[in-house]
């Protein structure tokens, strides 16, 4: 510890223990035990308890009697548990029964001060830390923790419960550890005293009738598997197992989810999946057993399973897929539907497990299409996947919640009522239609496909959260549309398609909801990126009144729709497939795109747009635009003095990529040289590379980066300071240049800089010569700045000192400026 710290520590020890002064707040507290921690985990405990008595002190101070903070109290309990943690310290905190006070009967457990939730939480903690040791488990055993523990699993703050359990998976390793651990064949009843009491209290309490307890014990199972792989657990587990079994037998299934989680967790664990001790059986057993709400996640969890046996997969996939093959059922006009699930299974369904209410069955099937969409990306998915059915069974849903199902049965025309305008159904639906567009499918069935999507965009009782997802699972369709080898145009079917879709696209662009207007902008920028060079799709695009009214609303009331608008112009623009806009104070007038970008660059109140800009413009110049092209330099110099001068700190980075592509445009590709070439890499004579500069002096690029090196946001700073040193290292090879060192322009810029460093950037630099912007560069340390930059702000504030100084502070401890000011 540093002499500093020392000397401030007695002060701050006799604030903590003094209930009458103000106390520190928690995050101070909690940076307080992050330092200890570091203390002690680079050093000695009991060396630092020796050196610094206070610290004894405050841990004894806070017993007594008195009005203590819950805060403090919580604090002491957690700092002494990091202490103990160490052997020789936890034996020096005995000699003086200081443990047992804290943590025994006559501490808090005891008190008032146990009610709060902080002091339990505090006292749990306190006890994972200092179980790190044979010492520490015998201490447990003496002071009667472990029973202490037990109960705090049914705490009513879930903090505390969740820590609990979790502490006793730790106290079982830390048990186990030693020699338990070189003994795989050492049976439970050879184990430690401390591991026998909780497995015995894990058996009483799966033997009980109360569900709460239940879970608990399947909880704190589920983290031992999850977490210990050692040997043991399979003699755990086998011993274990027929309790776990024995409560299938219960209707219904008691903490039917916890259970779940601890088969999946021992299925997973790599000593216990491949063995005999019955985990196949139980987890087909399970499947059986469970209703289809439970069993989802259990088979999911199979399915996901490196090495399972295949009976067992079959027999999870026909319970995943249950909900799905009763839709088809119920609404199947003529025989039972086949592909889902063999007859003998189907046969036996009805469609009354989806009928109890809306609420169970919109939650069934949502969740069984998660699970779905989860599992078809998989590697060990099952095979063959029922694709064809699967299809079928999204339109199917689709056609149901938006009414245009027609089932002939009684229970289908029940199930269309309860999920006629279900939104929660149609996003899940719609996301699972697109995840399967990976796959091919029937030709028929495709065209129901885009029919079904088509009628949820036409619908007015879309809602804009449905639209948004239609709008994403008609362009992966659209992707997967079937087409020649090689080739990635639309196919005429797909073409059809297209021109009965643009104008319902016009319609939604027209839309009073300001979402609507935005989906179907970004709709509209991905078909451009992927086919605006396709003749059919140009042709077609063009005969509509889409790019009309995408150029109008560059002028929406609304920022986010102006953001789409001007990247969704951007990409029409490059692909020479938009209208010249209007200028609105002379309807008659026409300006191009570039000016009416650069307009909202100049003029626009939000930030989102002016971002959409500076990024289309980035890209116009890496593709070469041909508004950018005419005059490349007028475009960037134009760009850059009006980002230099935007608020949005995002949008002067933006100017910094937009400098970078510039720059690399204008310099070429880096030389590369072989570092094992047995000649040097040639010297880049002078002139070409003055000559080079130019056109970044011209455009005014250094004056731009330069001040955004000492930009007030870091990220500015930051992307500034990288850019002018790759510069730097690009033009190291030219020694040769005659820079004028010390000339009185290089002196001005450098001036200059110094004031714009001092936050006085009001004097521009005015017109560089490539020579002196190399001297300045060459004379700045950069490396240094970068440094400096990538620090934390508070770096200096964040230090050991700077923290008990700052907590003495709120007390008046300090004068007033001794602390440092956050």
């Amino acid at each position: 510890m540093d002499p500093e710290c020392s000397q401030l520590l007695p002060a701050l020890c006799a604030v903590l223990a003094d209930p009458r002064q103000p106390m520190a707040d928690d995050t101070c507290l909690e940076k307080l035990l992050d330092w200890f921690k570091t203390i002690t985990e680079a050093g000695s405990s009991l060396l630092l308890l020796q050196e610094n008595p206070c610290l004894v002190e405050l841990l004894c101070h806070v017993l007594k009697p008195q009005d203590l903070s819950s805060r403090v109290l919580s604090f002491s309990l957690r700092l002494t548990g990091v202490f103990a943690a160490q052997e020789d310290c936890f034996q020096y905190l005995q000699q003086g029964e200081l443990l047992p006070r804290l943590f025994g009967e006559a501490g808090p457990l005891g008190g008032a001060a146990w009610t709060a939730p902080t002091v339990r939480s505090g006292w749990i903690q306190g006890l994972r830390s200092l179980a790190q040791h044979p010492s520490a488990l015998h201490f447990l055993a003496d002071c009667g923790a472990v029973d202490t523990i037990f109960s705090l699993q049914g705490d009513s703050s879930l903090f505390v419960a969740s820590a609990a359990g979790q502490l006793l998976v730790h106290i079982l390793s830390l048990s186990m550890r030693g020699p338990a651990e070189g003994l795989p064949g050492l049976q439970a009843d050879d184990w430690p005293a401390c591991a026998q009491k909780i497995v015995g209290h894990i058996e009483e309490s799966l033997r009980s009738m109360a569900a709460p307890q239940i879970t608990q014990a399947l909880n704190v199972l589920t983290t031992t598997f999850g977490h210990c792989h050692d040997p043991w657990t399979q003699v755990l587990w086998v011993r274990l197992h027929p309790l776990v079994a024995a409560l299938l037998e219960k209707d219904p299934v008691p903490a039917a989810h916890s259970l779940v989680d601890l088969l999946l967790s021992v299925a997973r664990s790599p000593g216990l999946s491949s063995s005999s001790c019955g985990l196949w059986e139980t987890l087909a057993q399970t499947l059986s057993h469970l209703s289809p709400t439970q069993a989802g996640l259990l088979a999911l969890g199979i399915l996901k399973l490196q090495d399972c046996p295949q009976a067992l997969r079959a027999q999870a996939f026909a319970v995943l897929l249950q909900p799905l093959a009763c839709v088809l059922k119920a609404t199947a006009q003529g025989p039972g539907p086949s592909g889902l699930l063999d007859s003998t299974v189907a046969d036996s369904m009805t469609a009354d497990m989806l009928l109890p209410s809306k609420a169970a069955c919109v939650g069934l099937l949502c969740r069984t299409l998660a699970h779905l969409e989860l599992l078809l990306p998989l590697p060990q998915r099952p095979c063959p996947w029922p694709q064809a059915s699967l299809l079928g069974a999204a339109v199917t849903l689709l056609q149901l919640c938006g009414g245009s199902g027609s089932p002939a049965s009684d229970a289908g025309r029940q199930l269309c009522a309860l999920l006629l305008g279900c939104v929660r159904v149609q996003r899940a639906a719609l996301d699972f239609l697109g995840t399967l567009s990976q796959e091919t499918g029937p030709p028929e069935l495709v065209t129901q496909v885009f029919a079904v999507l088509l009628e949820y965009l036409r619908s007015p009782d879309s809602s804009p959260t449905v639209l948004k997802k239609a709008f994403q699972a008609t362009f992966r369709w659209l992707l997967s549309s079937p087409r020649t080898p090689g080739c990635l145009d639309l196919d005429s079917h797909a073409l059809l398609f297209l021109r009965e879709l643009l104008p319902v696209l016009q319609k939604r662009l027209c839309s009073p909801c300001w979402e609507v207007r935005d989906s179907g902008l970004e709709f509209l920028t991905q078909m451009t990126r992927r086919w605006g060079a396709q003749a059919g799709f140009r042709h077609a695009l063009l005969a509509s009144e889409v790019p009309r009214l995408t150029e109008q609303l560059l002028r929406d009331p609304e920022s986010y729709v102006r953001a789409s608008a001007v990247t969704a112009m951007g990409q029409l623009s490059s692909q020479g497939l938009c209208v010249p806009p209007a200028i609105p104070e002379h309807p008659g007038g026409q300006q191009s795109v570039l000016g009416e970008l650069l307009h909202i660059l100049s003029t626009d109140s939000e930030g989102f747009p002016r971002r959409a800009v500076m990024q289309v413009f980035t890209q116009w110049l890496r593709d070469s635009h041909a508004d950018v092209v005419g005059d490349t330099e007028q475009f960037v110099a134009g760009v850059l003095q009006v980002a230099g001068q935007d608020l949005d700190w995002e949008v002067r980075a933006q100017g910094l990529e937009l400098a970078l592509v510039f720059l690399e445009q204008t310099l070429g590709p880096p030389r590369s040289h072989c570092p094992y070439a047995v000649t040097p890499p040639v010297e880049a004579p002078a002139g070409p590379l003055t000559q080079a500069l130019q056109p970044l002096c011209r455009v005014r690029l250094f004056e731009f980066a330069f001040r955004a090196l000492f930009d007030c946001d870091r990220p500015v700073a930051q992307k500034s300071c990288d850019l002018l040193l790759l510069l730097r290292a690009r033009t190291a090879s030219s020694s040769s240049l005659q820079e004028p060192r010390n000339s009185p322009d290089v002196a001005s810029v450098e001036a200059a800089l110094q004031r714009w460093r001092a936050g006085d950037q009001a004097q521009p630099l005015g017109d560089l010569e490539p020579e002196v912007v190399l001297a300045v560069l060459r004379s700045m340390d950069l490396e240094g700045l970068r440094g400096a930059l990538a620090e934390s702000s508070d770096h200096v504030e964040k230090s050991p000192q700077s923290l008990l100084q700052d907590m003495l502070a709120t007390v008046g401890i300090l004068g007033e400026n001794e602390a440092d000011c956050y």
